[in-house]
Formats: structure tokens, C-alpha cells, sequence
């Protein structure tokens, strides 16, 4: 509990917006644990969240694709990632050109069993040191500046009802991707069981978008800052915002994809769909 209340101190300035986007329970959707998992379905607007960790070879693509179309994006570092010297400049890039940098844990630990997701291998103190440390090298490099909500999107995207719990305790607000997609496939490299080729990944995107009620209104987009992938999605990244673009998306930040949402809905997913 020490460590809960040392974090929630130090973020005071920032828990009231936080707490405000996080306590908004009928504005967001949310899957049965608890974490938000999607905007306004009413309005073409969606965020493409990148999270980064121990690879990074896709970070400059990334910021290059974007700059070029003036986007910004959402980005969720480790501290692993925020302490690599080549990462510097562009953690350094990221904050200067715009982006919302946020939480990925410090160490990127593994919260809750494959098999038992109500079942926490970490304990609220370990989860809480970890997320502390994460904040202050963030705060330490330039991010999350007073009045800035703070999004968490956890290791591995996957916890449970405690850490959504523990987050919200601290005034951090748990998010995690939109499922249906198939994007968040991109980590996996060539030899894995899960590897699906990057044009494979690109054509489920936009097939989804035609298949899904609300197409991809409200959506957080999970893609990775590198995998170690011989075959990366960053070249299809530039061609991924412009087709979202003709089709009339708006391509924000998870802070504007959140700022407004109007209505209430609730998800349908069952217990550990990913």
C-alpha cells in the first residue's frame, strides 16, 4: 500500500483529468475486467496506439509515416525501452513531434496466468513499484506533462480485475486494444505459431472495418514498435492511415479519442477473447 500512495501523490496534478476519463463509466467500452477497450462508436474517429519494449527497428518508420501525414499517434513504452541509449532520440522525437507517449510497465511483467486470468502472479506492491518507476522515467524523459491523463496499456495486453483495479487506484486509467481486428498480430515473428504475413494483417484491418456494425469507430489499433520480424507491418503503415483517411477516419490520440464520448455501450466479449 506504501508505494500506492507515494504514486498517487506524486501524480496528484495529474489524477483529477485521469480519474475523470476513468470514472466516466457509461461514456467508454469496457470489457468484462474492467479496462477500456473502445471509444465513441458514433464517430469516425480512432487512435492507433504502438507499444515498444525490448524491439524498437520500427520506431523511425513509424514517426516517419506519420510526420508525413501529420498524425499523431499513441505510444506505450517499457522502461526497458526508455532506458536503451539507441531509443533516446526517439522517445526524444516522439514527445517534441506531438505523440502521446504513455505506460507499458517498467519491466513488463506478466500479470495474470494464460490459463487462470483471474489468477495475479504479481502482488499490488510489485505491480505498483513496477508502474511507479515506469511513470517517473517517463516523467524524467519529457511525457505526461501536468494535466495530461495517464493511459497504461499492460504487458502483453493481458491482466485481470486486480490490476485494473490497482491502476485506478493510482489515478493511471488501464486501456487495452479493440479486438476483432487482428492488428496486435503484427509482434509476432516468422516460426511463430501466431505469424500471420504483414499484407495478410493489412487486408484483415480493412476487412474488419467493412464486416464491424460501427466499422472501426472508437477503436484503439494495436501495433508494435518492433518484433524482430523479417517481415514487418511499418512499410504497410503509410497506405494503412491513407486508405483509413479516404474512408473518412479521423486518426487521433487516445487523450482526443476520449476527450468526448456520449453514449454508453457495453461489450459483448466473453472471458479471455483476445
Amino acid at each position: 500500500m506504501r508505494t500506492a500512495v507515494v504514486l498517487a501523490l506524486a501524480w496528484n496534478a495529474l489524477a483529477p483529468v485521469a480519474a475523470a476519463g476513468d470514472g466516466a463509466q457509461d461514456a467508454f467500452v469496457r470489457e468484462p475486467y474492467g479496462a477500456i477497450i473502445r471509444g465513441d462508436v458514433t464517430a469516425k474517429r480512432l487512435a492507433i496506439l504502438f507499444t515498444g519494449d525490448e524491439f524498437a527497428e520500427s520506431t523511425a518508420p513509424i514517426l516517419d509515416a506519420l510526420k508525413d501525414r501529420g498524425i499523431h499517434g499513441s505510444f506505450f513504452v517499457t522502461g526497458r525501452f526508455l532506458r536503451t541509449e539507441n531509443n533516446k532520440p526517439l522517445v526524444a522525437r516522439i514527445i517534441a513531434e506531438g505523440h502521446y507517449l504513455g505506460s507499458h510497465s517498467d519491466g513488463h511483467l506478466l500479470y495474470a496466468s494464460w490459463d487462470q486470468r483471474d489468477k495475479s502472479l504479481v502482488s499490488r506492491q510489485e505491480f505498483t513499484d513496477d508502474l511507479a518507476k515506469n511513470l517517473a522515467a517517463l516523467k524524467q524523459a519529457g511525457a505526461l506533462k501536468k494535466q495530461t491523463p495517464v493511459y497504461f496499456v499492460p504487458p502483453y495486453e493481458w491482466y485481470n480485475r486486480d490490476q485494473v483495479q490497482w491502476s485506478r487506484a493510482a489515478g493511471v486509467t488501464l486501456i487495452n486494444f479493440t479486438p476483432g481486428s487482428g492488428s496486435n498480430r503484427d509482434y509476432a515473428p516468422e516460426g511463430d505459431r501466431h505469424f500471420v504475413p504483414s499484407r495478410r494483417i493489412y487486408a484483415d484491418i480493412l476487412a474488419y472495418e467493412q464486416k464491424d456494425p460501427h466499422g472501426l469507430n472508437g477503436f484503439l489499433l494495436l501495433l508494435h514498435l518492433g518484433s524482430g520480424r523479417k517481415d514487418p507491418f511499418h512499410p504497410l503503415l503509410g497506405p494503412l492511415c491513407d486508405e483509413l483517411a479516404r474512408r473518412g477516419y479521423e486518426l487521433a490520440k487516445v487523450d482526443r479519442l476520449f476527450a468526448s464520448s456520449p453514449k454508453s455501450y457495453s461489450s459483448r466479449l466473453t472471458k479471455g477473447e483476445k
